[in-house]
C-alpha cells in the first residue's frame, strides 16, 4: 500500500500541474526527444568539484531501495531510467553495498547501454563489528563493488553513514593513494550526527560529503554547507523530496506562479532547484523506479535557478500550506537500530 500511496501522490501531482505537464510530455516519445535535444542544445547546470575543478552536472540519480531488484526479474523499467537519465545529461550515480542488488543493477545497465565510462559513481563502504579487526572485510567488499559495477576504480568512496570512520578512513586514503579511488568521503542523513560531519570537513583532507538539505530539513545550512564551502569539500545532497513526503504536502496543489522565473514546471524541479541553488551544493540525487519521475527530476538539470530571495520566498510558499510541518515533523527512515544498523521499512520512490 506505500508503494501505491507514494506513487498515486505524484502521478496526481504530475497530472495538476495541467499544461505545464503537458508541455513537457513528460513520458512520451515526443518528450523523451525533448529532453535528448535539450542535452545537446541547453546548457547544463554543472558544479565544480573543489579539490580539483573537475564539473560534474547537479542533478543525479539514487538508487537506495528503487535497484534493489534481482536479475530475472522484471527490472527493464531501470534500463529505461538509465537510459533516459543518460540521454538528459545525467552522469552521476549514487549507489552503495547496503543497497542490495542495486549496484548489479547499474553496472549491468550502464554496460549494456554503453555509457559505462560516461557514468560518475559515488559509492560507499560499510565496516562493522568484527570485521574491524582488519582491513579484509572492506578490501572485500571494495573488490565486490567494482566487480557489480564492471569498474577497475571509482570515483568517489565513502564511509557509510559515519559507520567506524575513524578506522576506515585510513584504507580509503591508501586506496586514493593508490589511484583505485578519485575521491574520498563521509556520508550521513541526520543532523544528530552534524558534529561529528563538521569536525571531519574542518580537520580532514576529504573530497565529498553526503547529507540530507531539503526545502524543509534545512539544518545543514547552518554548520555543514558553511563548512564545506570555507574548506573546498563537494557537497552531495540525499533524500531530496523526503521519502516523497513532500508531495504529500502538496498533492492537488498547482506550482506559485512565480516558479516561472526560474523554470520549474513541476513540485519536483522546483524541490530540486531550491537545493541546488545553494552556492555550496555540488550534486542531488533523487531516486526513482519510475521513468516518467527520472524525466521530471531531470528537468531541474536546465534554466535558471532562484536566487537567495526567491528561495526565501520558496520556503515562505512552503510554510503557509497548511499540514506542511506536520506531515515532516518525523525524520525520514522511522527505523530501530539494532547493533549499529539501522533497519527501517523500506518503500520504493
Amino acid at each position: 500500500m506505500e508503494i501505491e500511496m507514494t506513487r498515486v501522490h505524484r502521478r496526481t501531482i504530475l497530472q495538476a500541474a495541467g499544461a505545464a505537464i503537458g508541455a513537457m510530455a513528460i513520458g512520451s516519445l515526443a518528450g523523451d526527444r525533448a529532453f535528448a535535444q535539450q542535452a545537446t542544445e541547453r546548457a547544463i547546470i554543472r558544479r565544480a568539484i573543489p579539490k580539483t575543478g573537475e564539473e560534474i552536472p547537479v542533478v543525479g540519480l539514487g538508487t537506495f531501495e528503487t535497484f534493489d531488484i534481482l536479475p530475472g526479474e522484471p527490472r527493464e523499467h531501470l534500463r529505461e531510467i538509465m537510459r533516459r537519465f543518460h540521454e538528459a545529461g545525467g552522469r552521476v550515480v549514487d549507489t552503495s553495498p547496503l543497497y542490495g542488488m542495486s549496484e548489479v543493477s547499474v553496472g549491468d545497465f550502464a554496460t549494456e547501454l554503453g555509457i559505462a565510462d560516461d557514468l560518475f559513481i559515488t559509492n560507499k563502504t560499510w565496516t562493522t563489528g568484527e570485521w574491524l579487526s582488519d582491513d579484509s572485510h572492506s578490501e572485500a567488499q571494495f573488490r565486490r563493488s567494482m566487480e557489480r559495477l564492471w569498474r577497475n576504480r571509482m570515483d568517489v568512496q565513502q564511509v557509510h553513514s559515519l559507520e567506524n570512520f575513524d578506522q576506515v578512513l585510513h584504507l580509503l586514503r591508501r586506496w586514493k593513494d593508490e589511484g583505485r579511488v578519485r575521491y574520498i568521503g563521509v556520508t550521513q542523513w541526520s543532523p544528530e550526527y552534524y558534529d561529528t560531519m563538521e569536525r571531519l570537513i574542518r580537520t580532514g583532507d576529504l573530497d565529498f560529503v553526503q547529507v540530507n538539505y531539503t526545502i524543509f530539513s534545512r539544518q545543514a545550512e547552518e554548520r555543514i554547507l558553511p563548512a564545506c564551502a570555507d574548506n573546498g569539500v563537494a557537497v552531495q545532497i540525499n533524500i531530496p523530496f523526503e521519502k516523497a513526503r513532500l508531495f504529500t504536502c502538496v498533492e492537488g496543489r498547482l506550482l506559485p506562479e512565480f516558479a516561472a522565473e526560474f523554470g520549474a514546471k513541476t513540485w519536483a524541479q522546483f524541490f530540486l532547484k531550491f537545493i541546488i541553488a545553494h552556492p555550496a551544493v555540488t550534486n542531488v540525487v533523487p531516486a526513482t523506479s519510475n521513468p516518467d519521475h527520472l524525466t521530471d527530476n531531470m528537468g531541474a538539470l536546465y534554466g535558471e535557478l532562484p536566487d537567495e530571495a526567491m528561495r526565501a520566498r520558496m520556503v515562505e510558499h512552503m510554510q503557509g500550506i497548511e499540514g506542511f510541518a506536520d506531515t515532516l515533523r518525523q525524520p525520514p527512515y522511522p527505523g530501530k537500530n539494532y547493533g549499529g544498523v539501522v533497519t527501517w521499512p523500506f518503500r520504493r520512490a
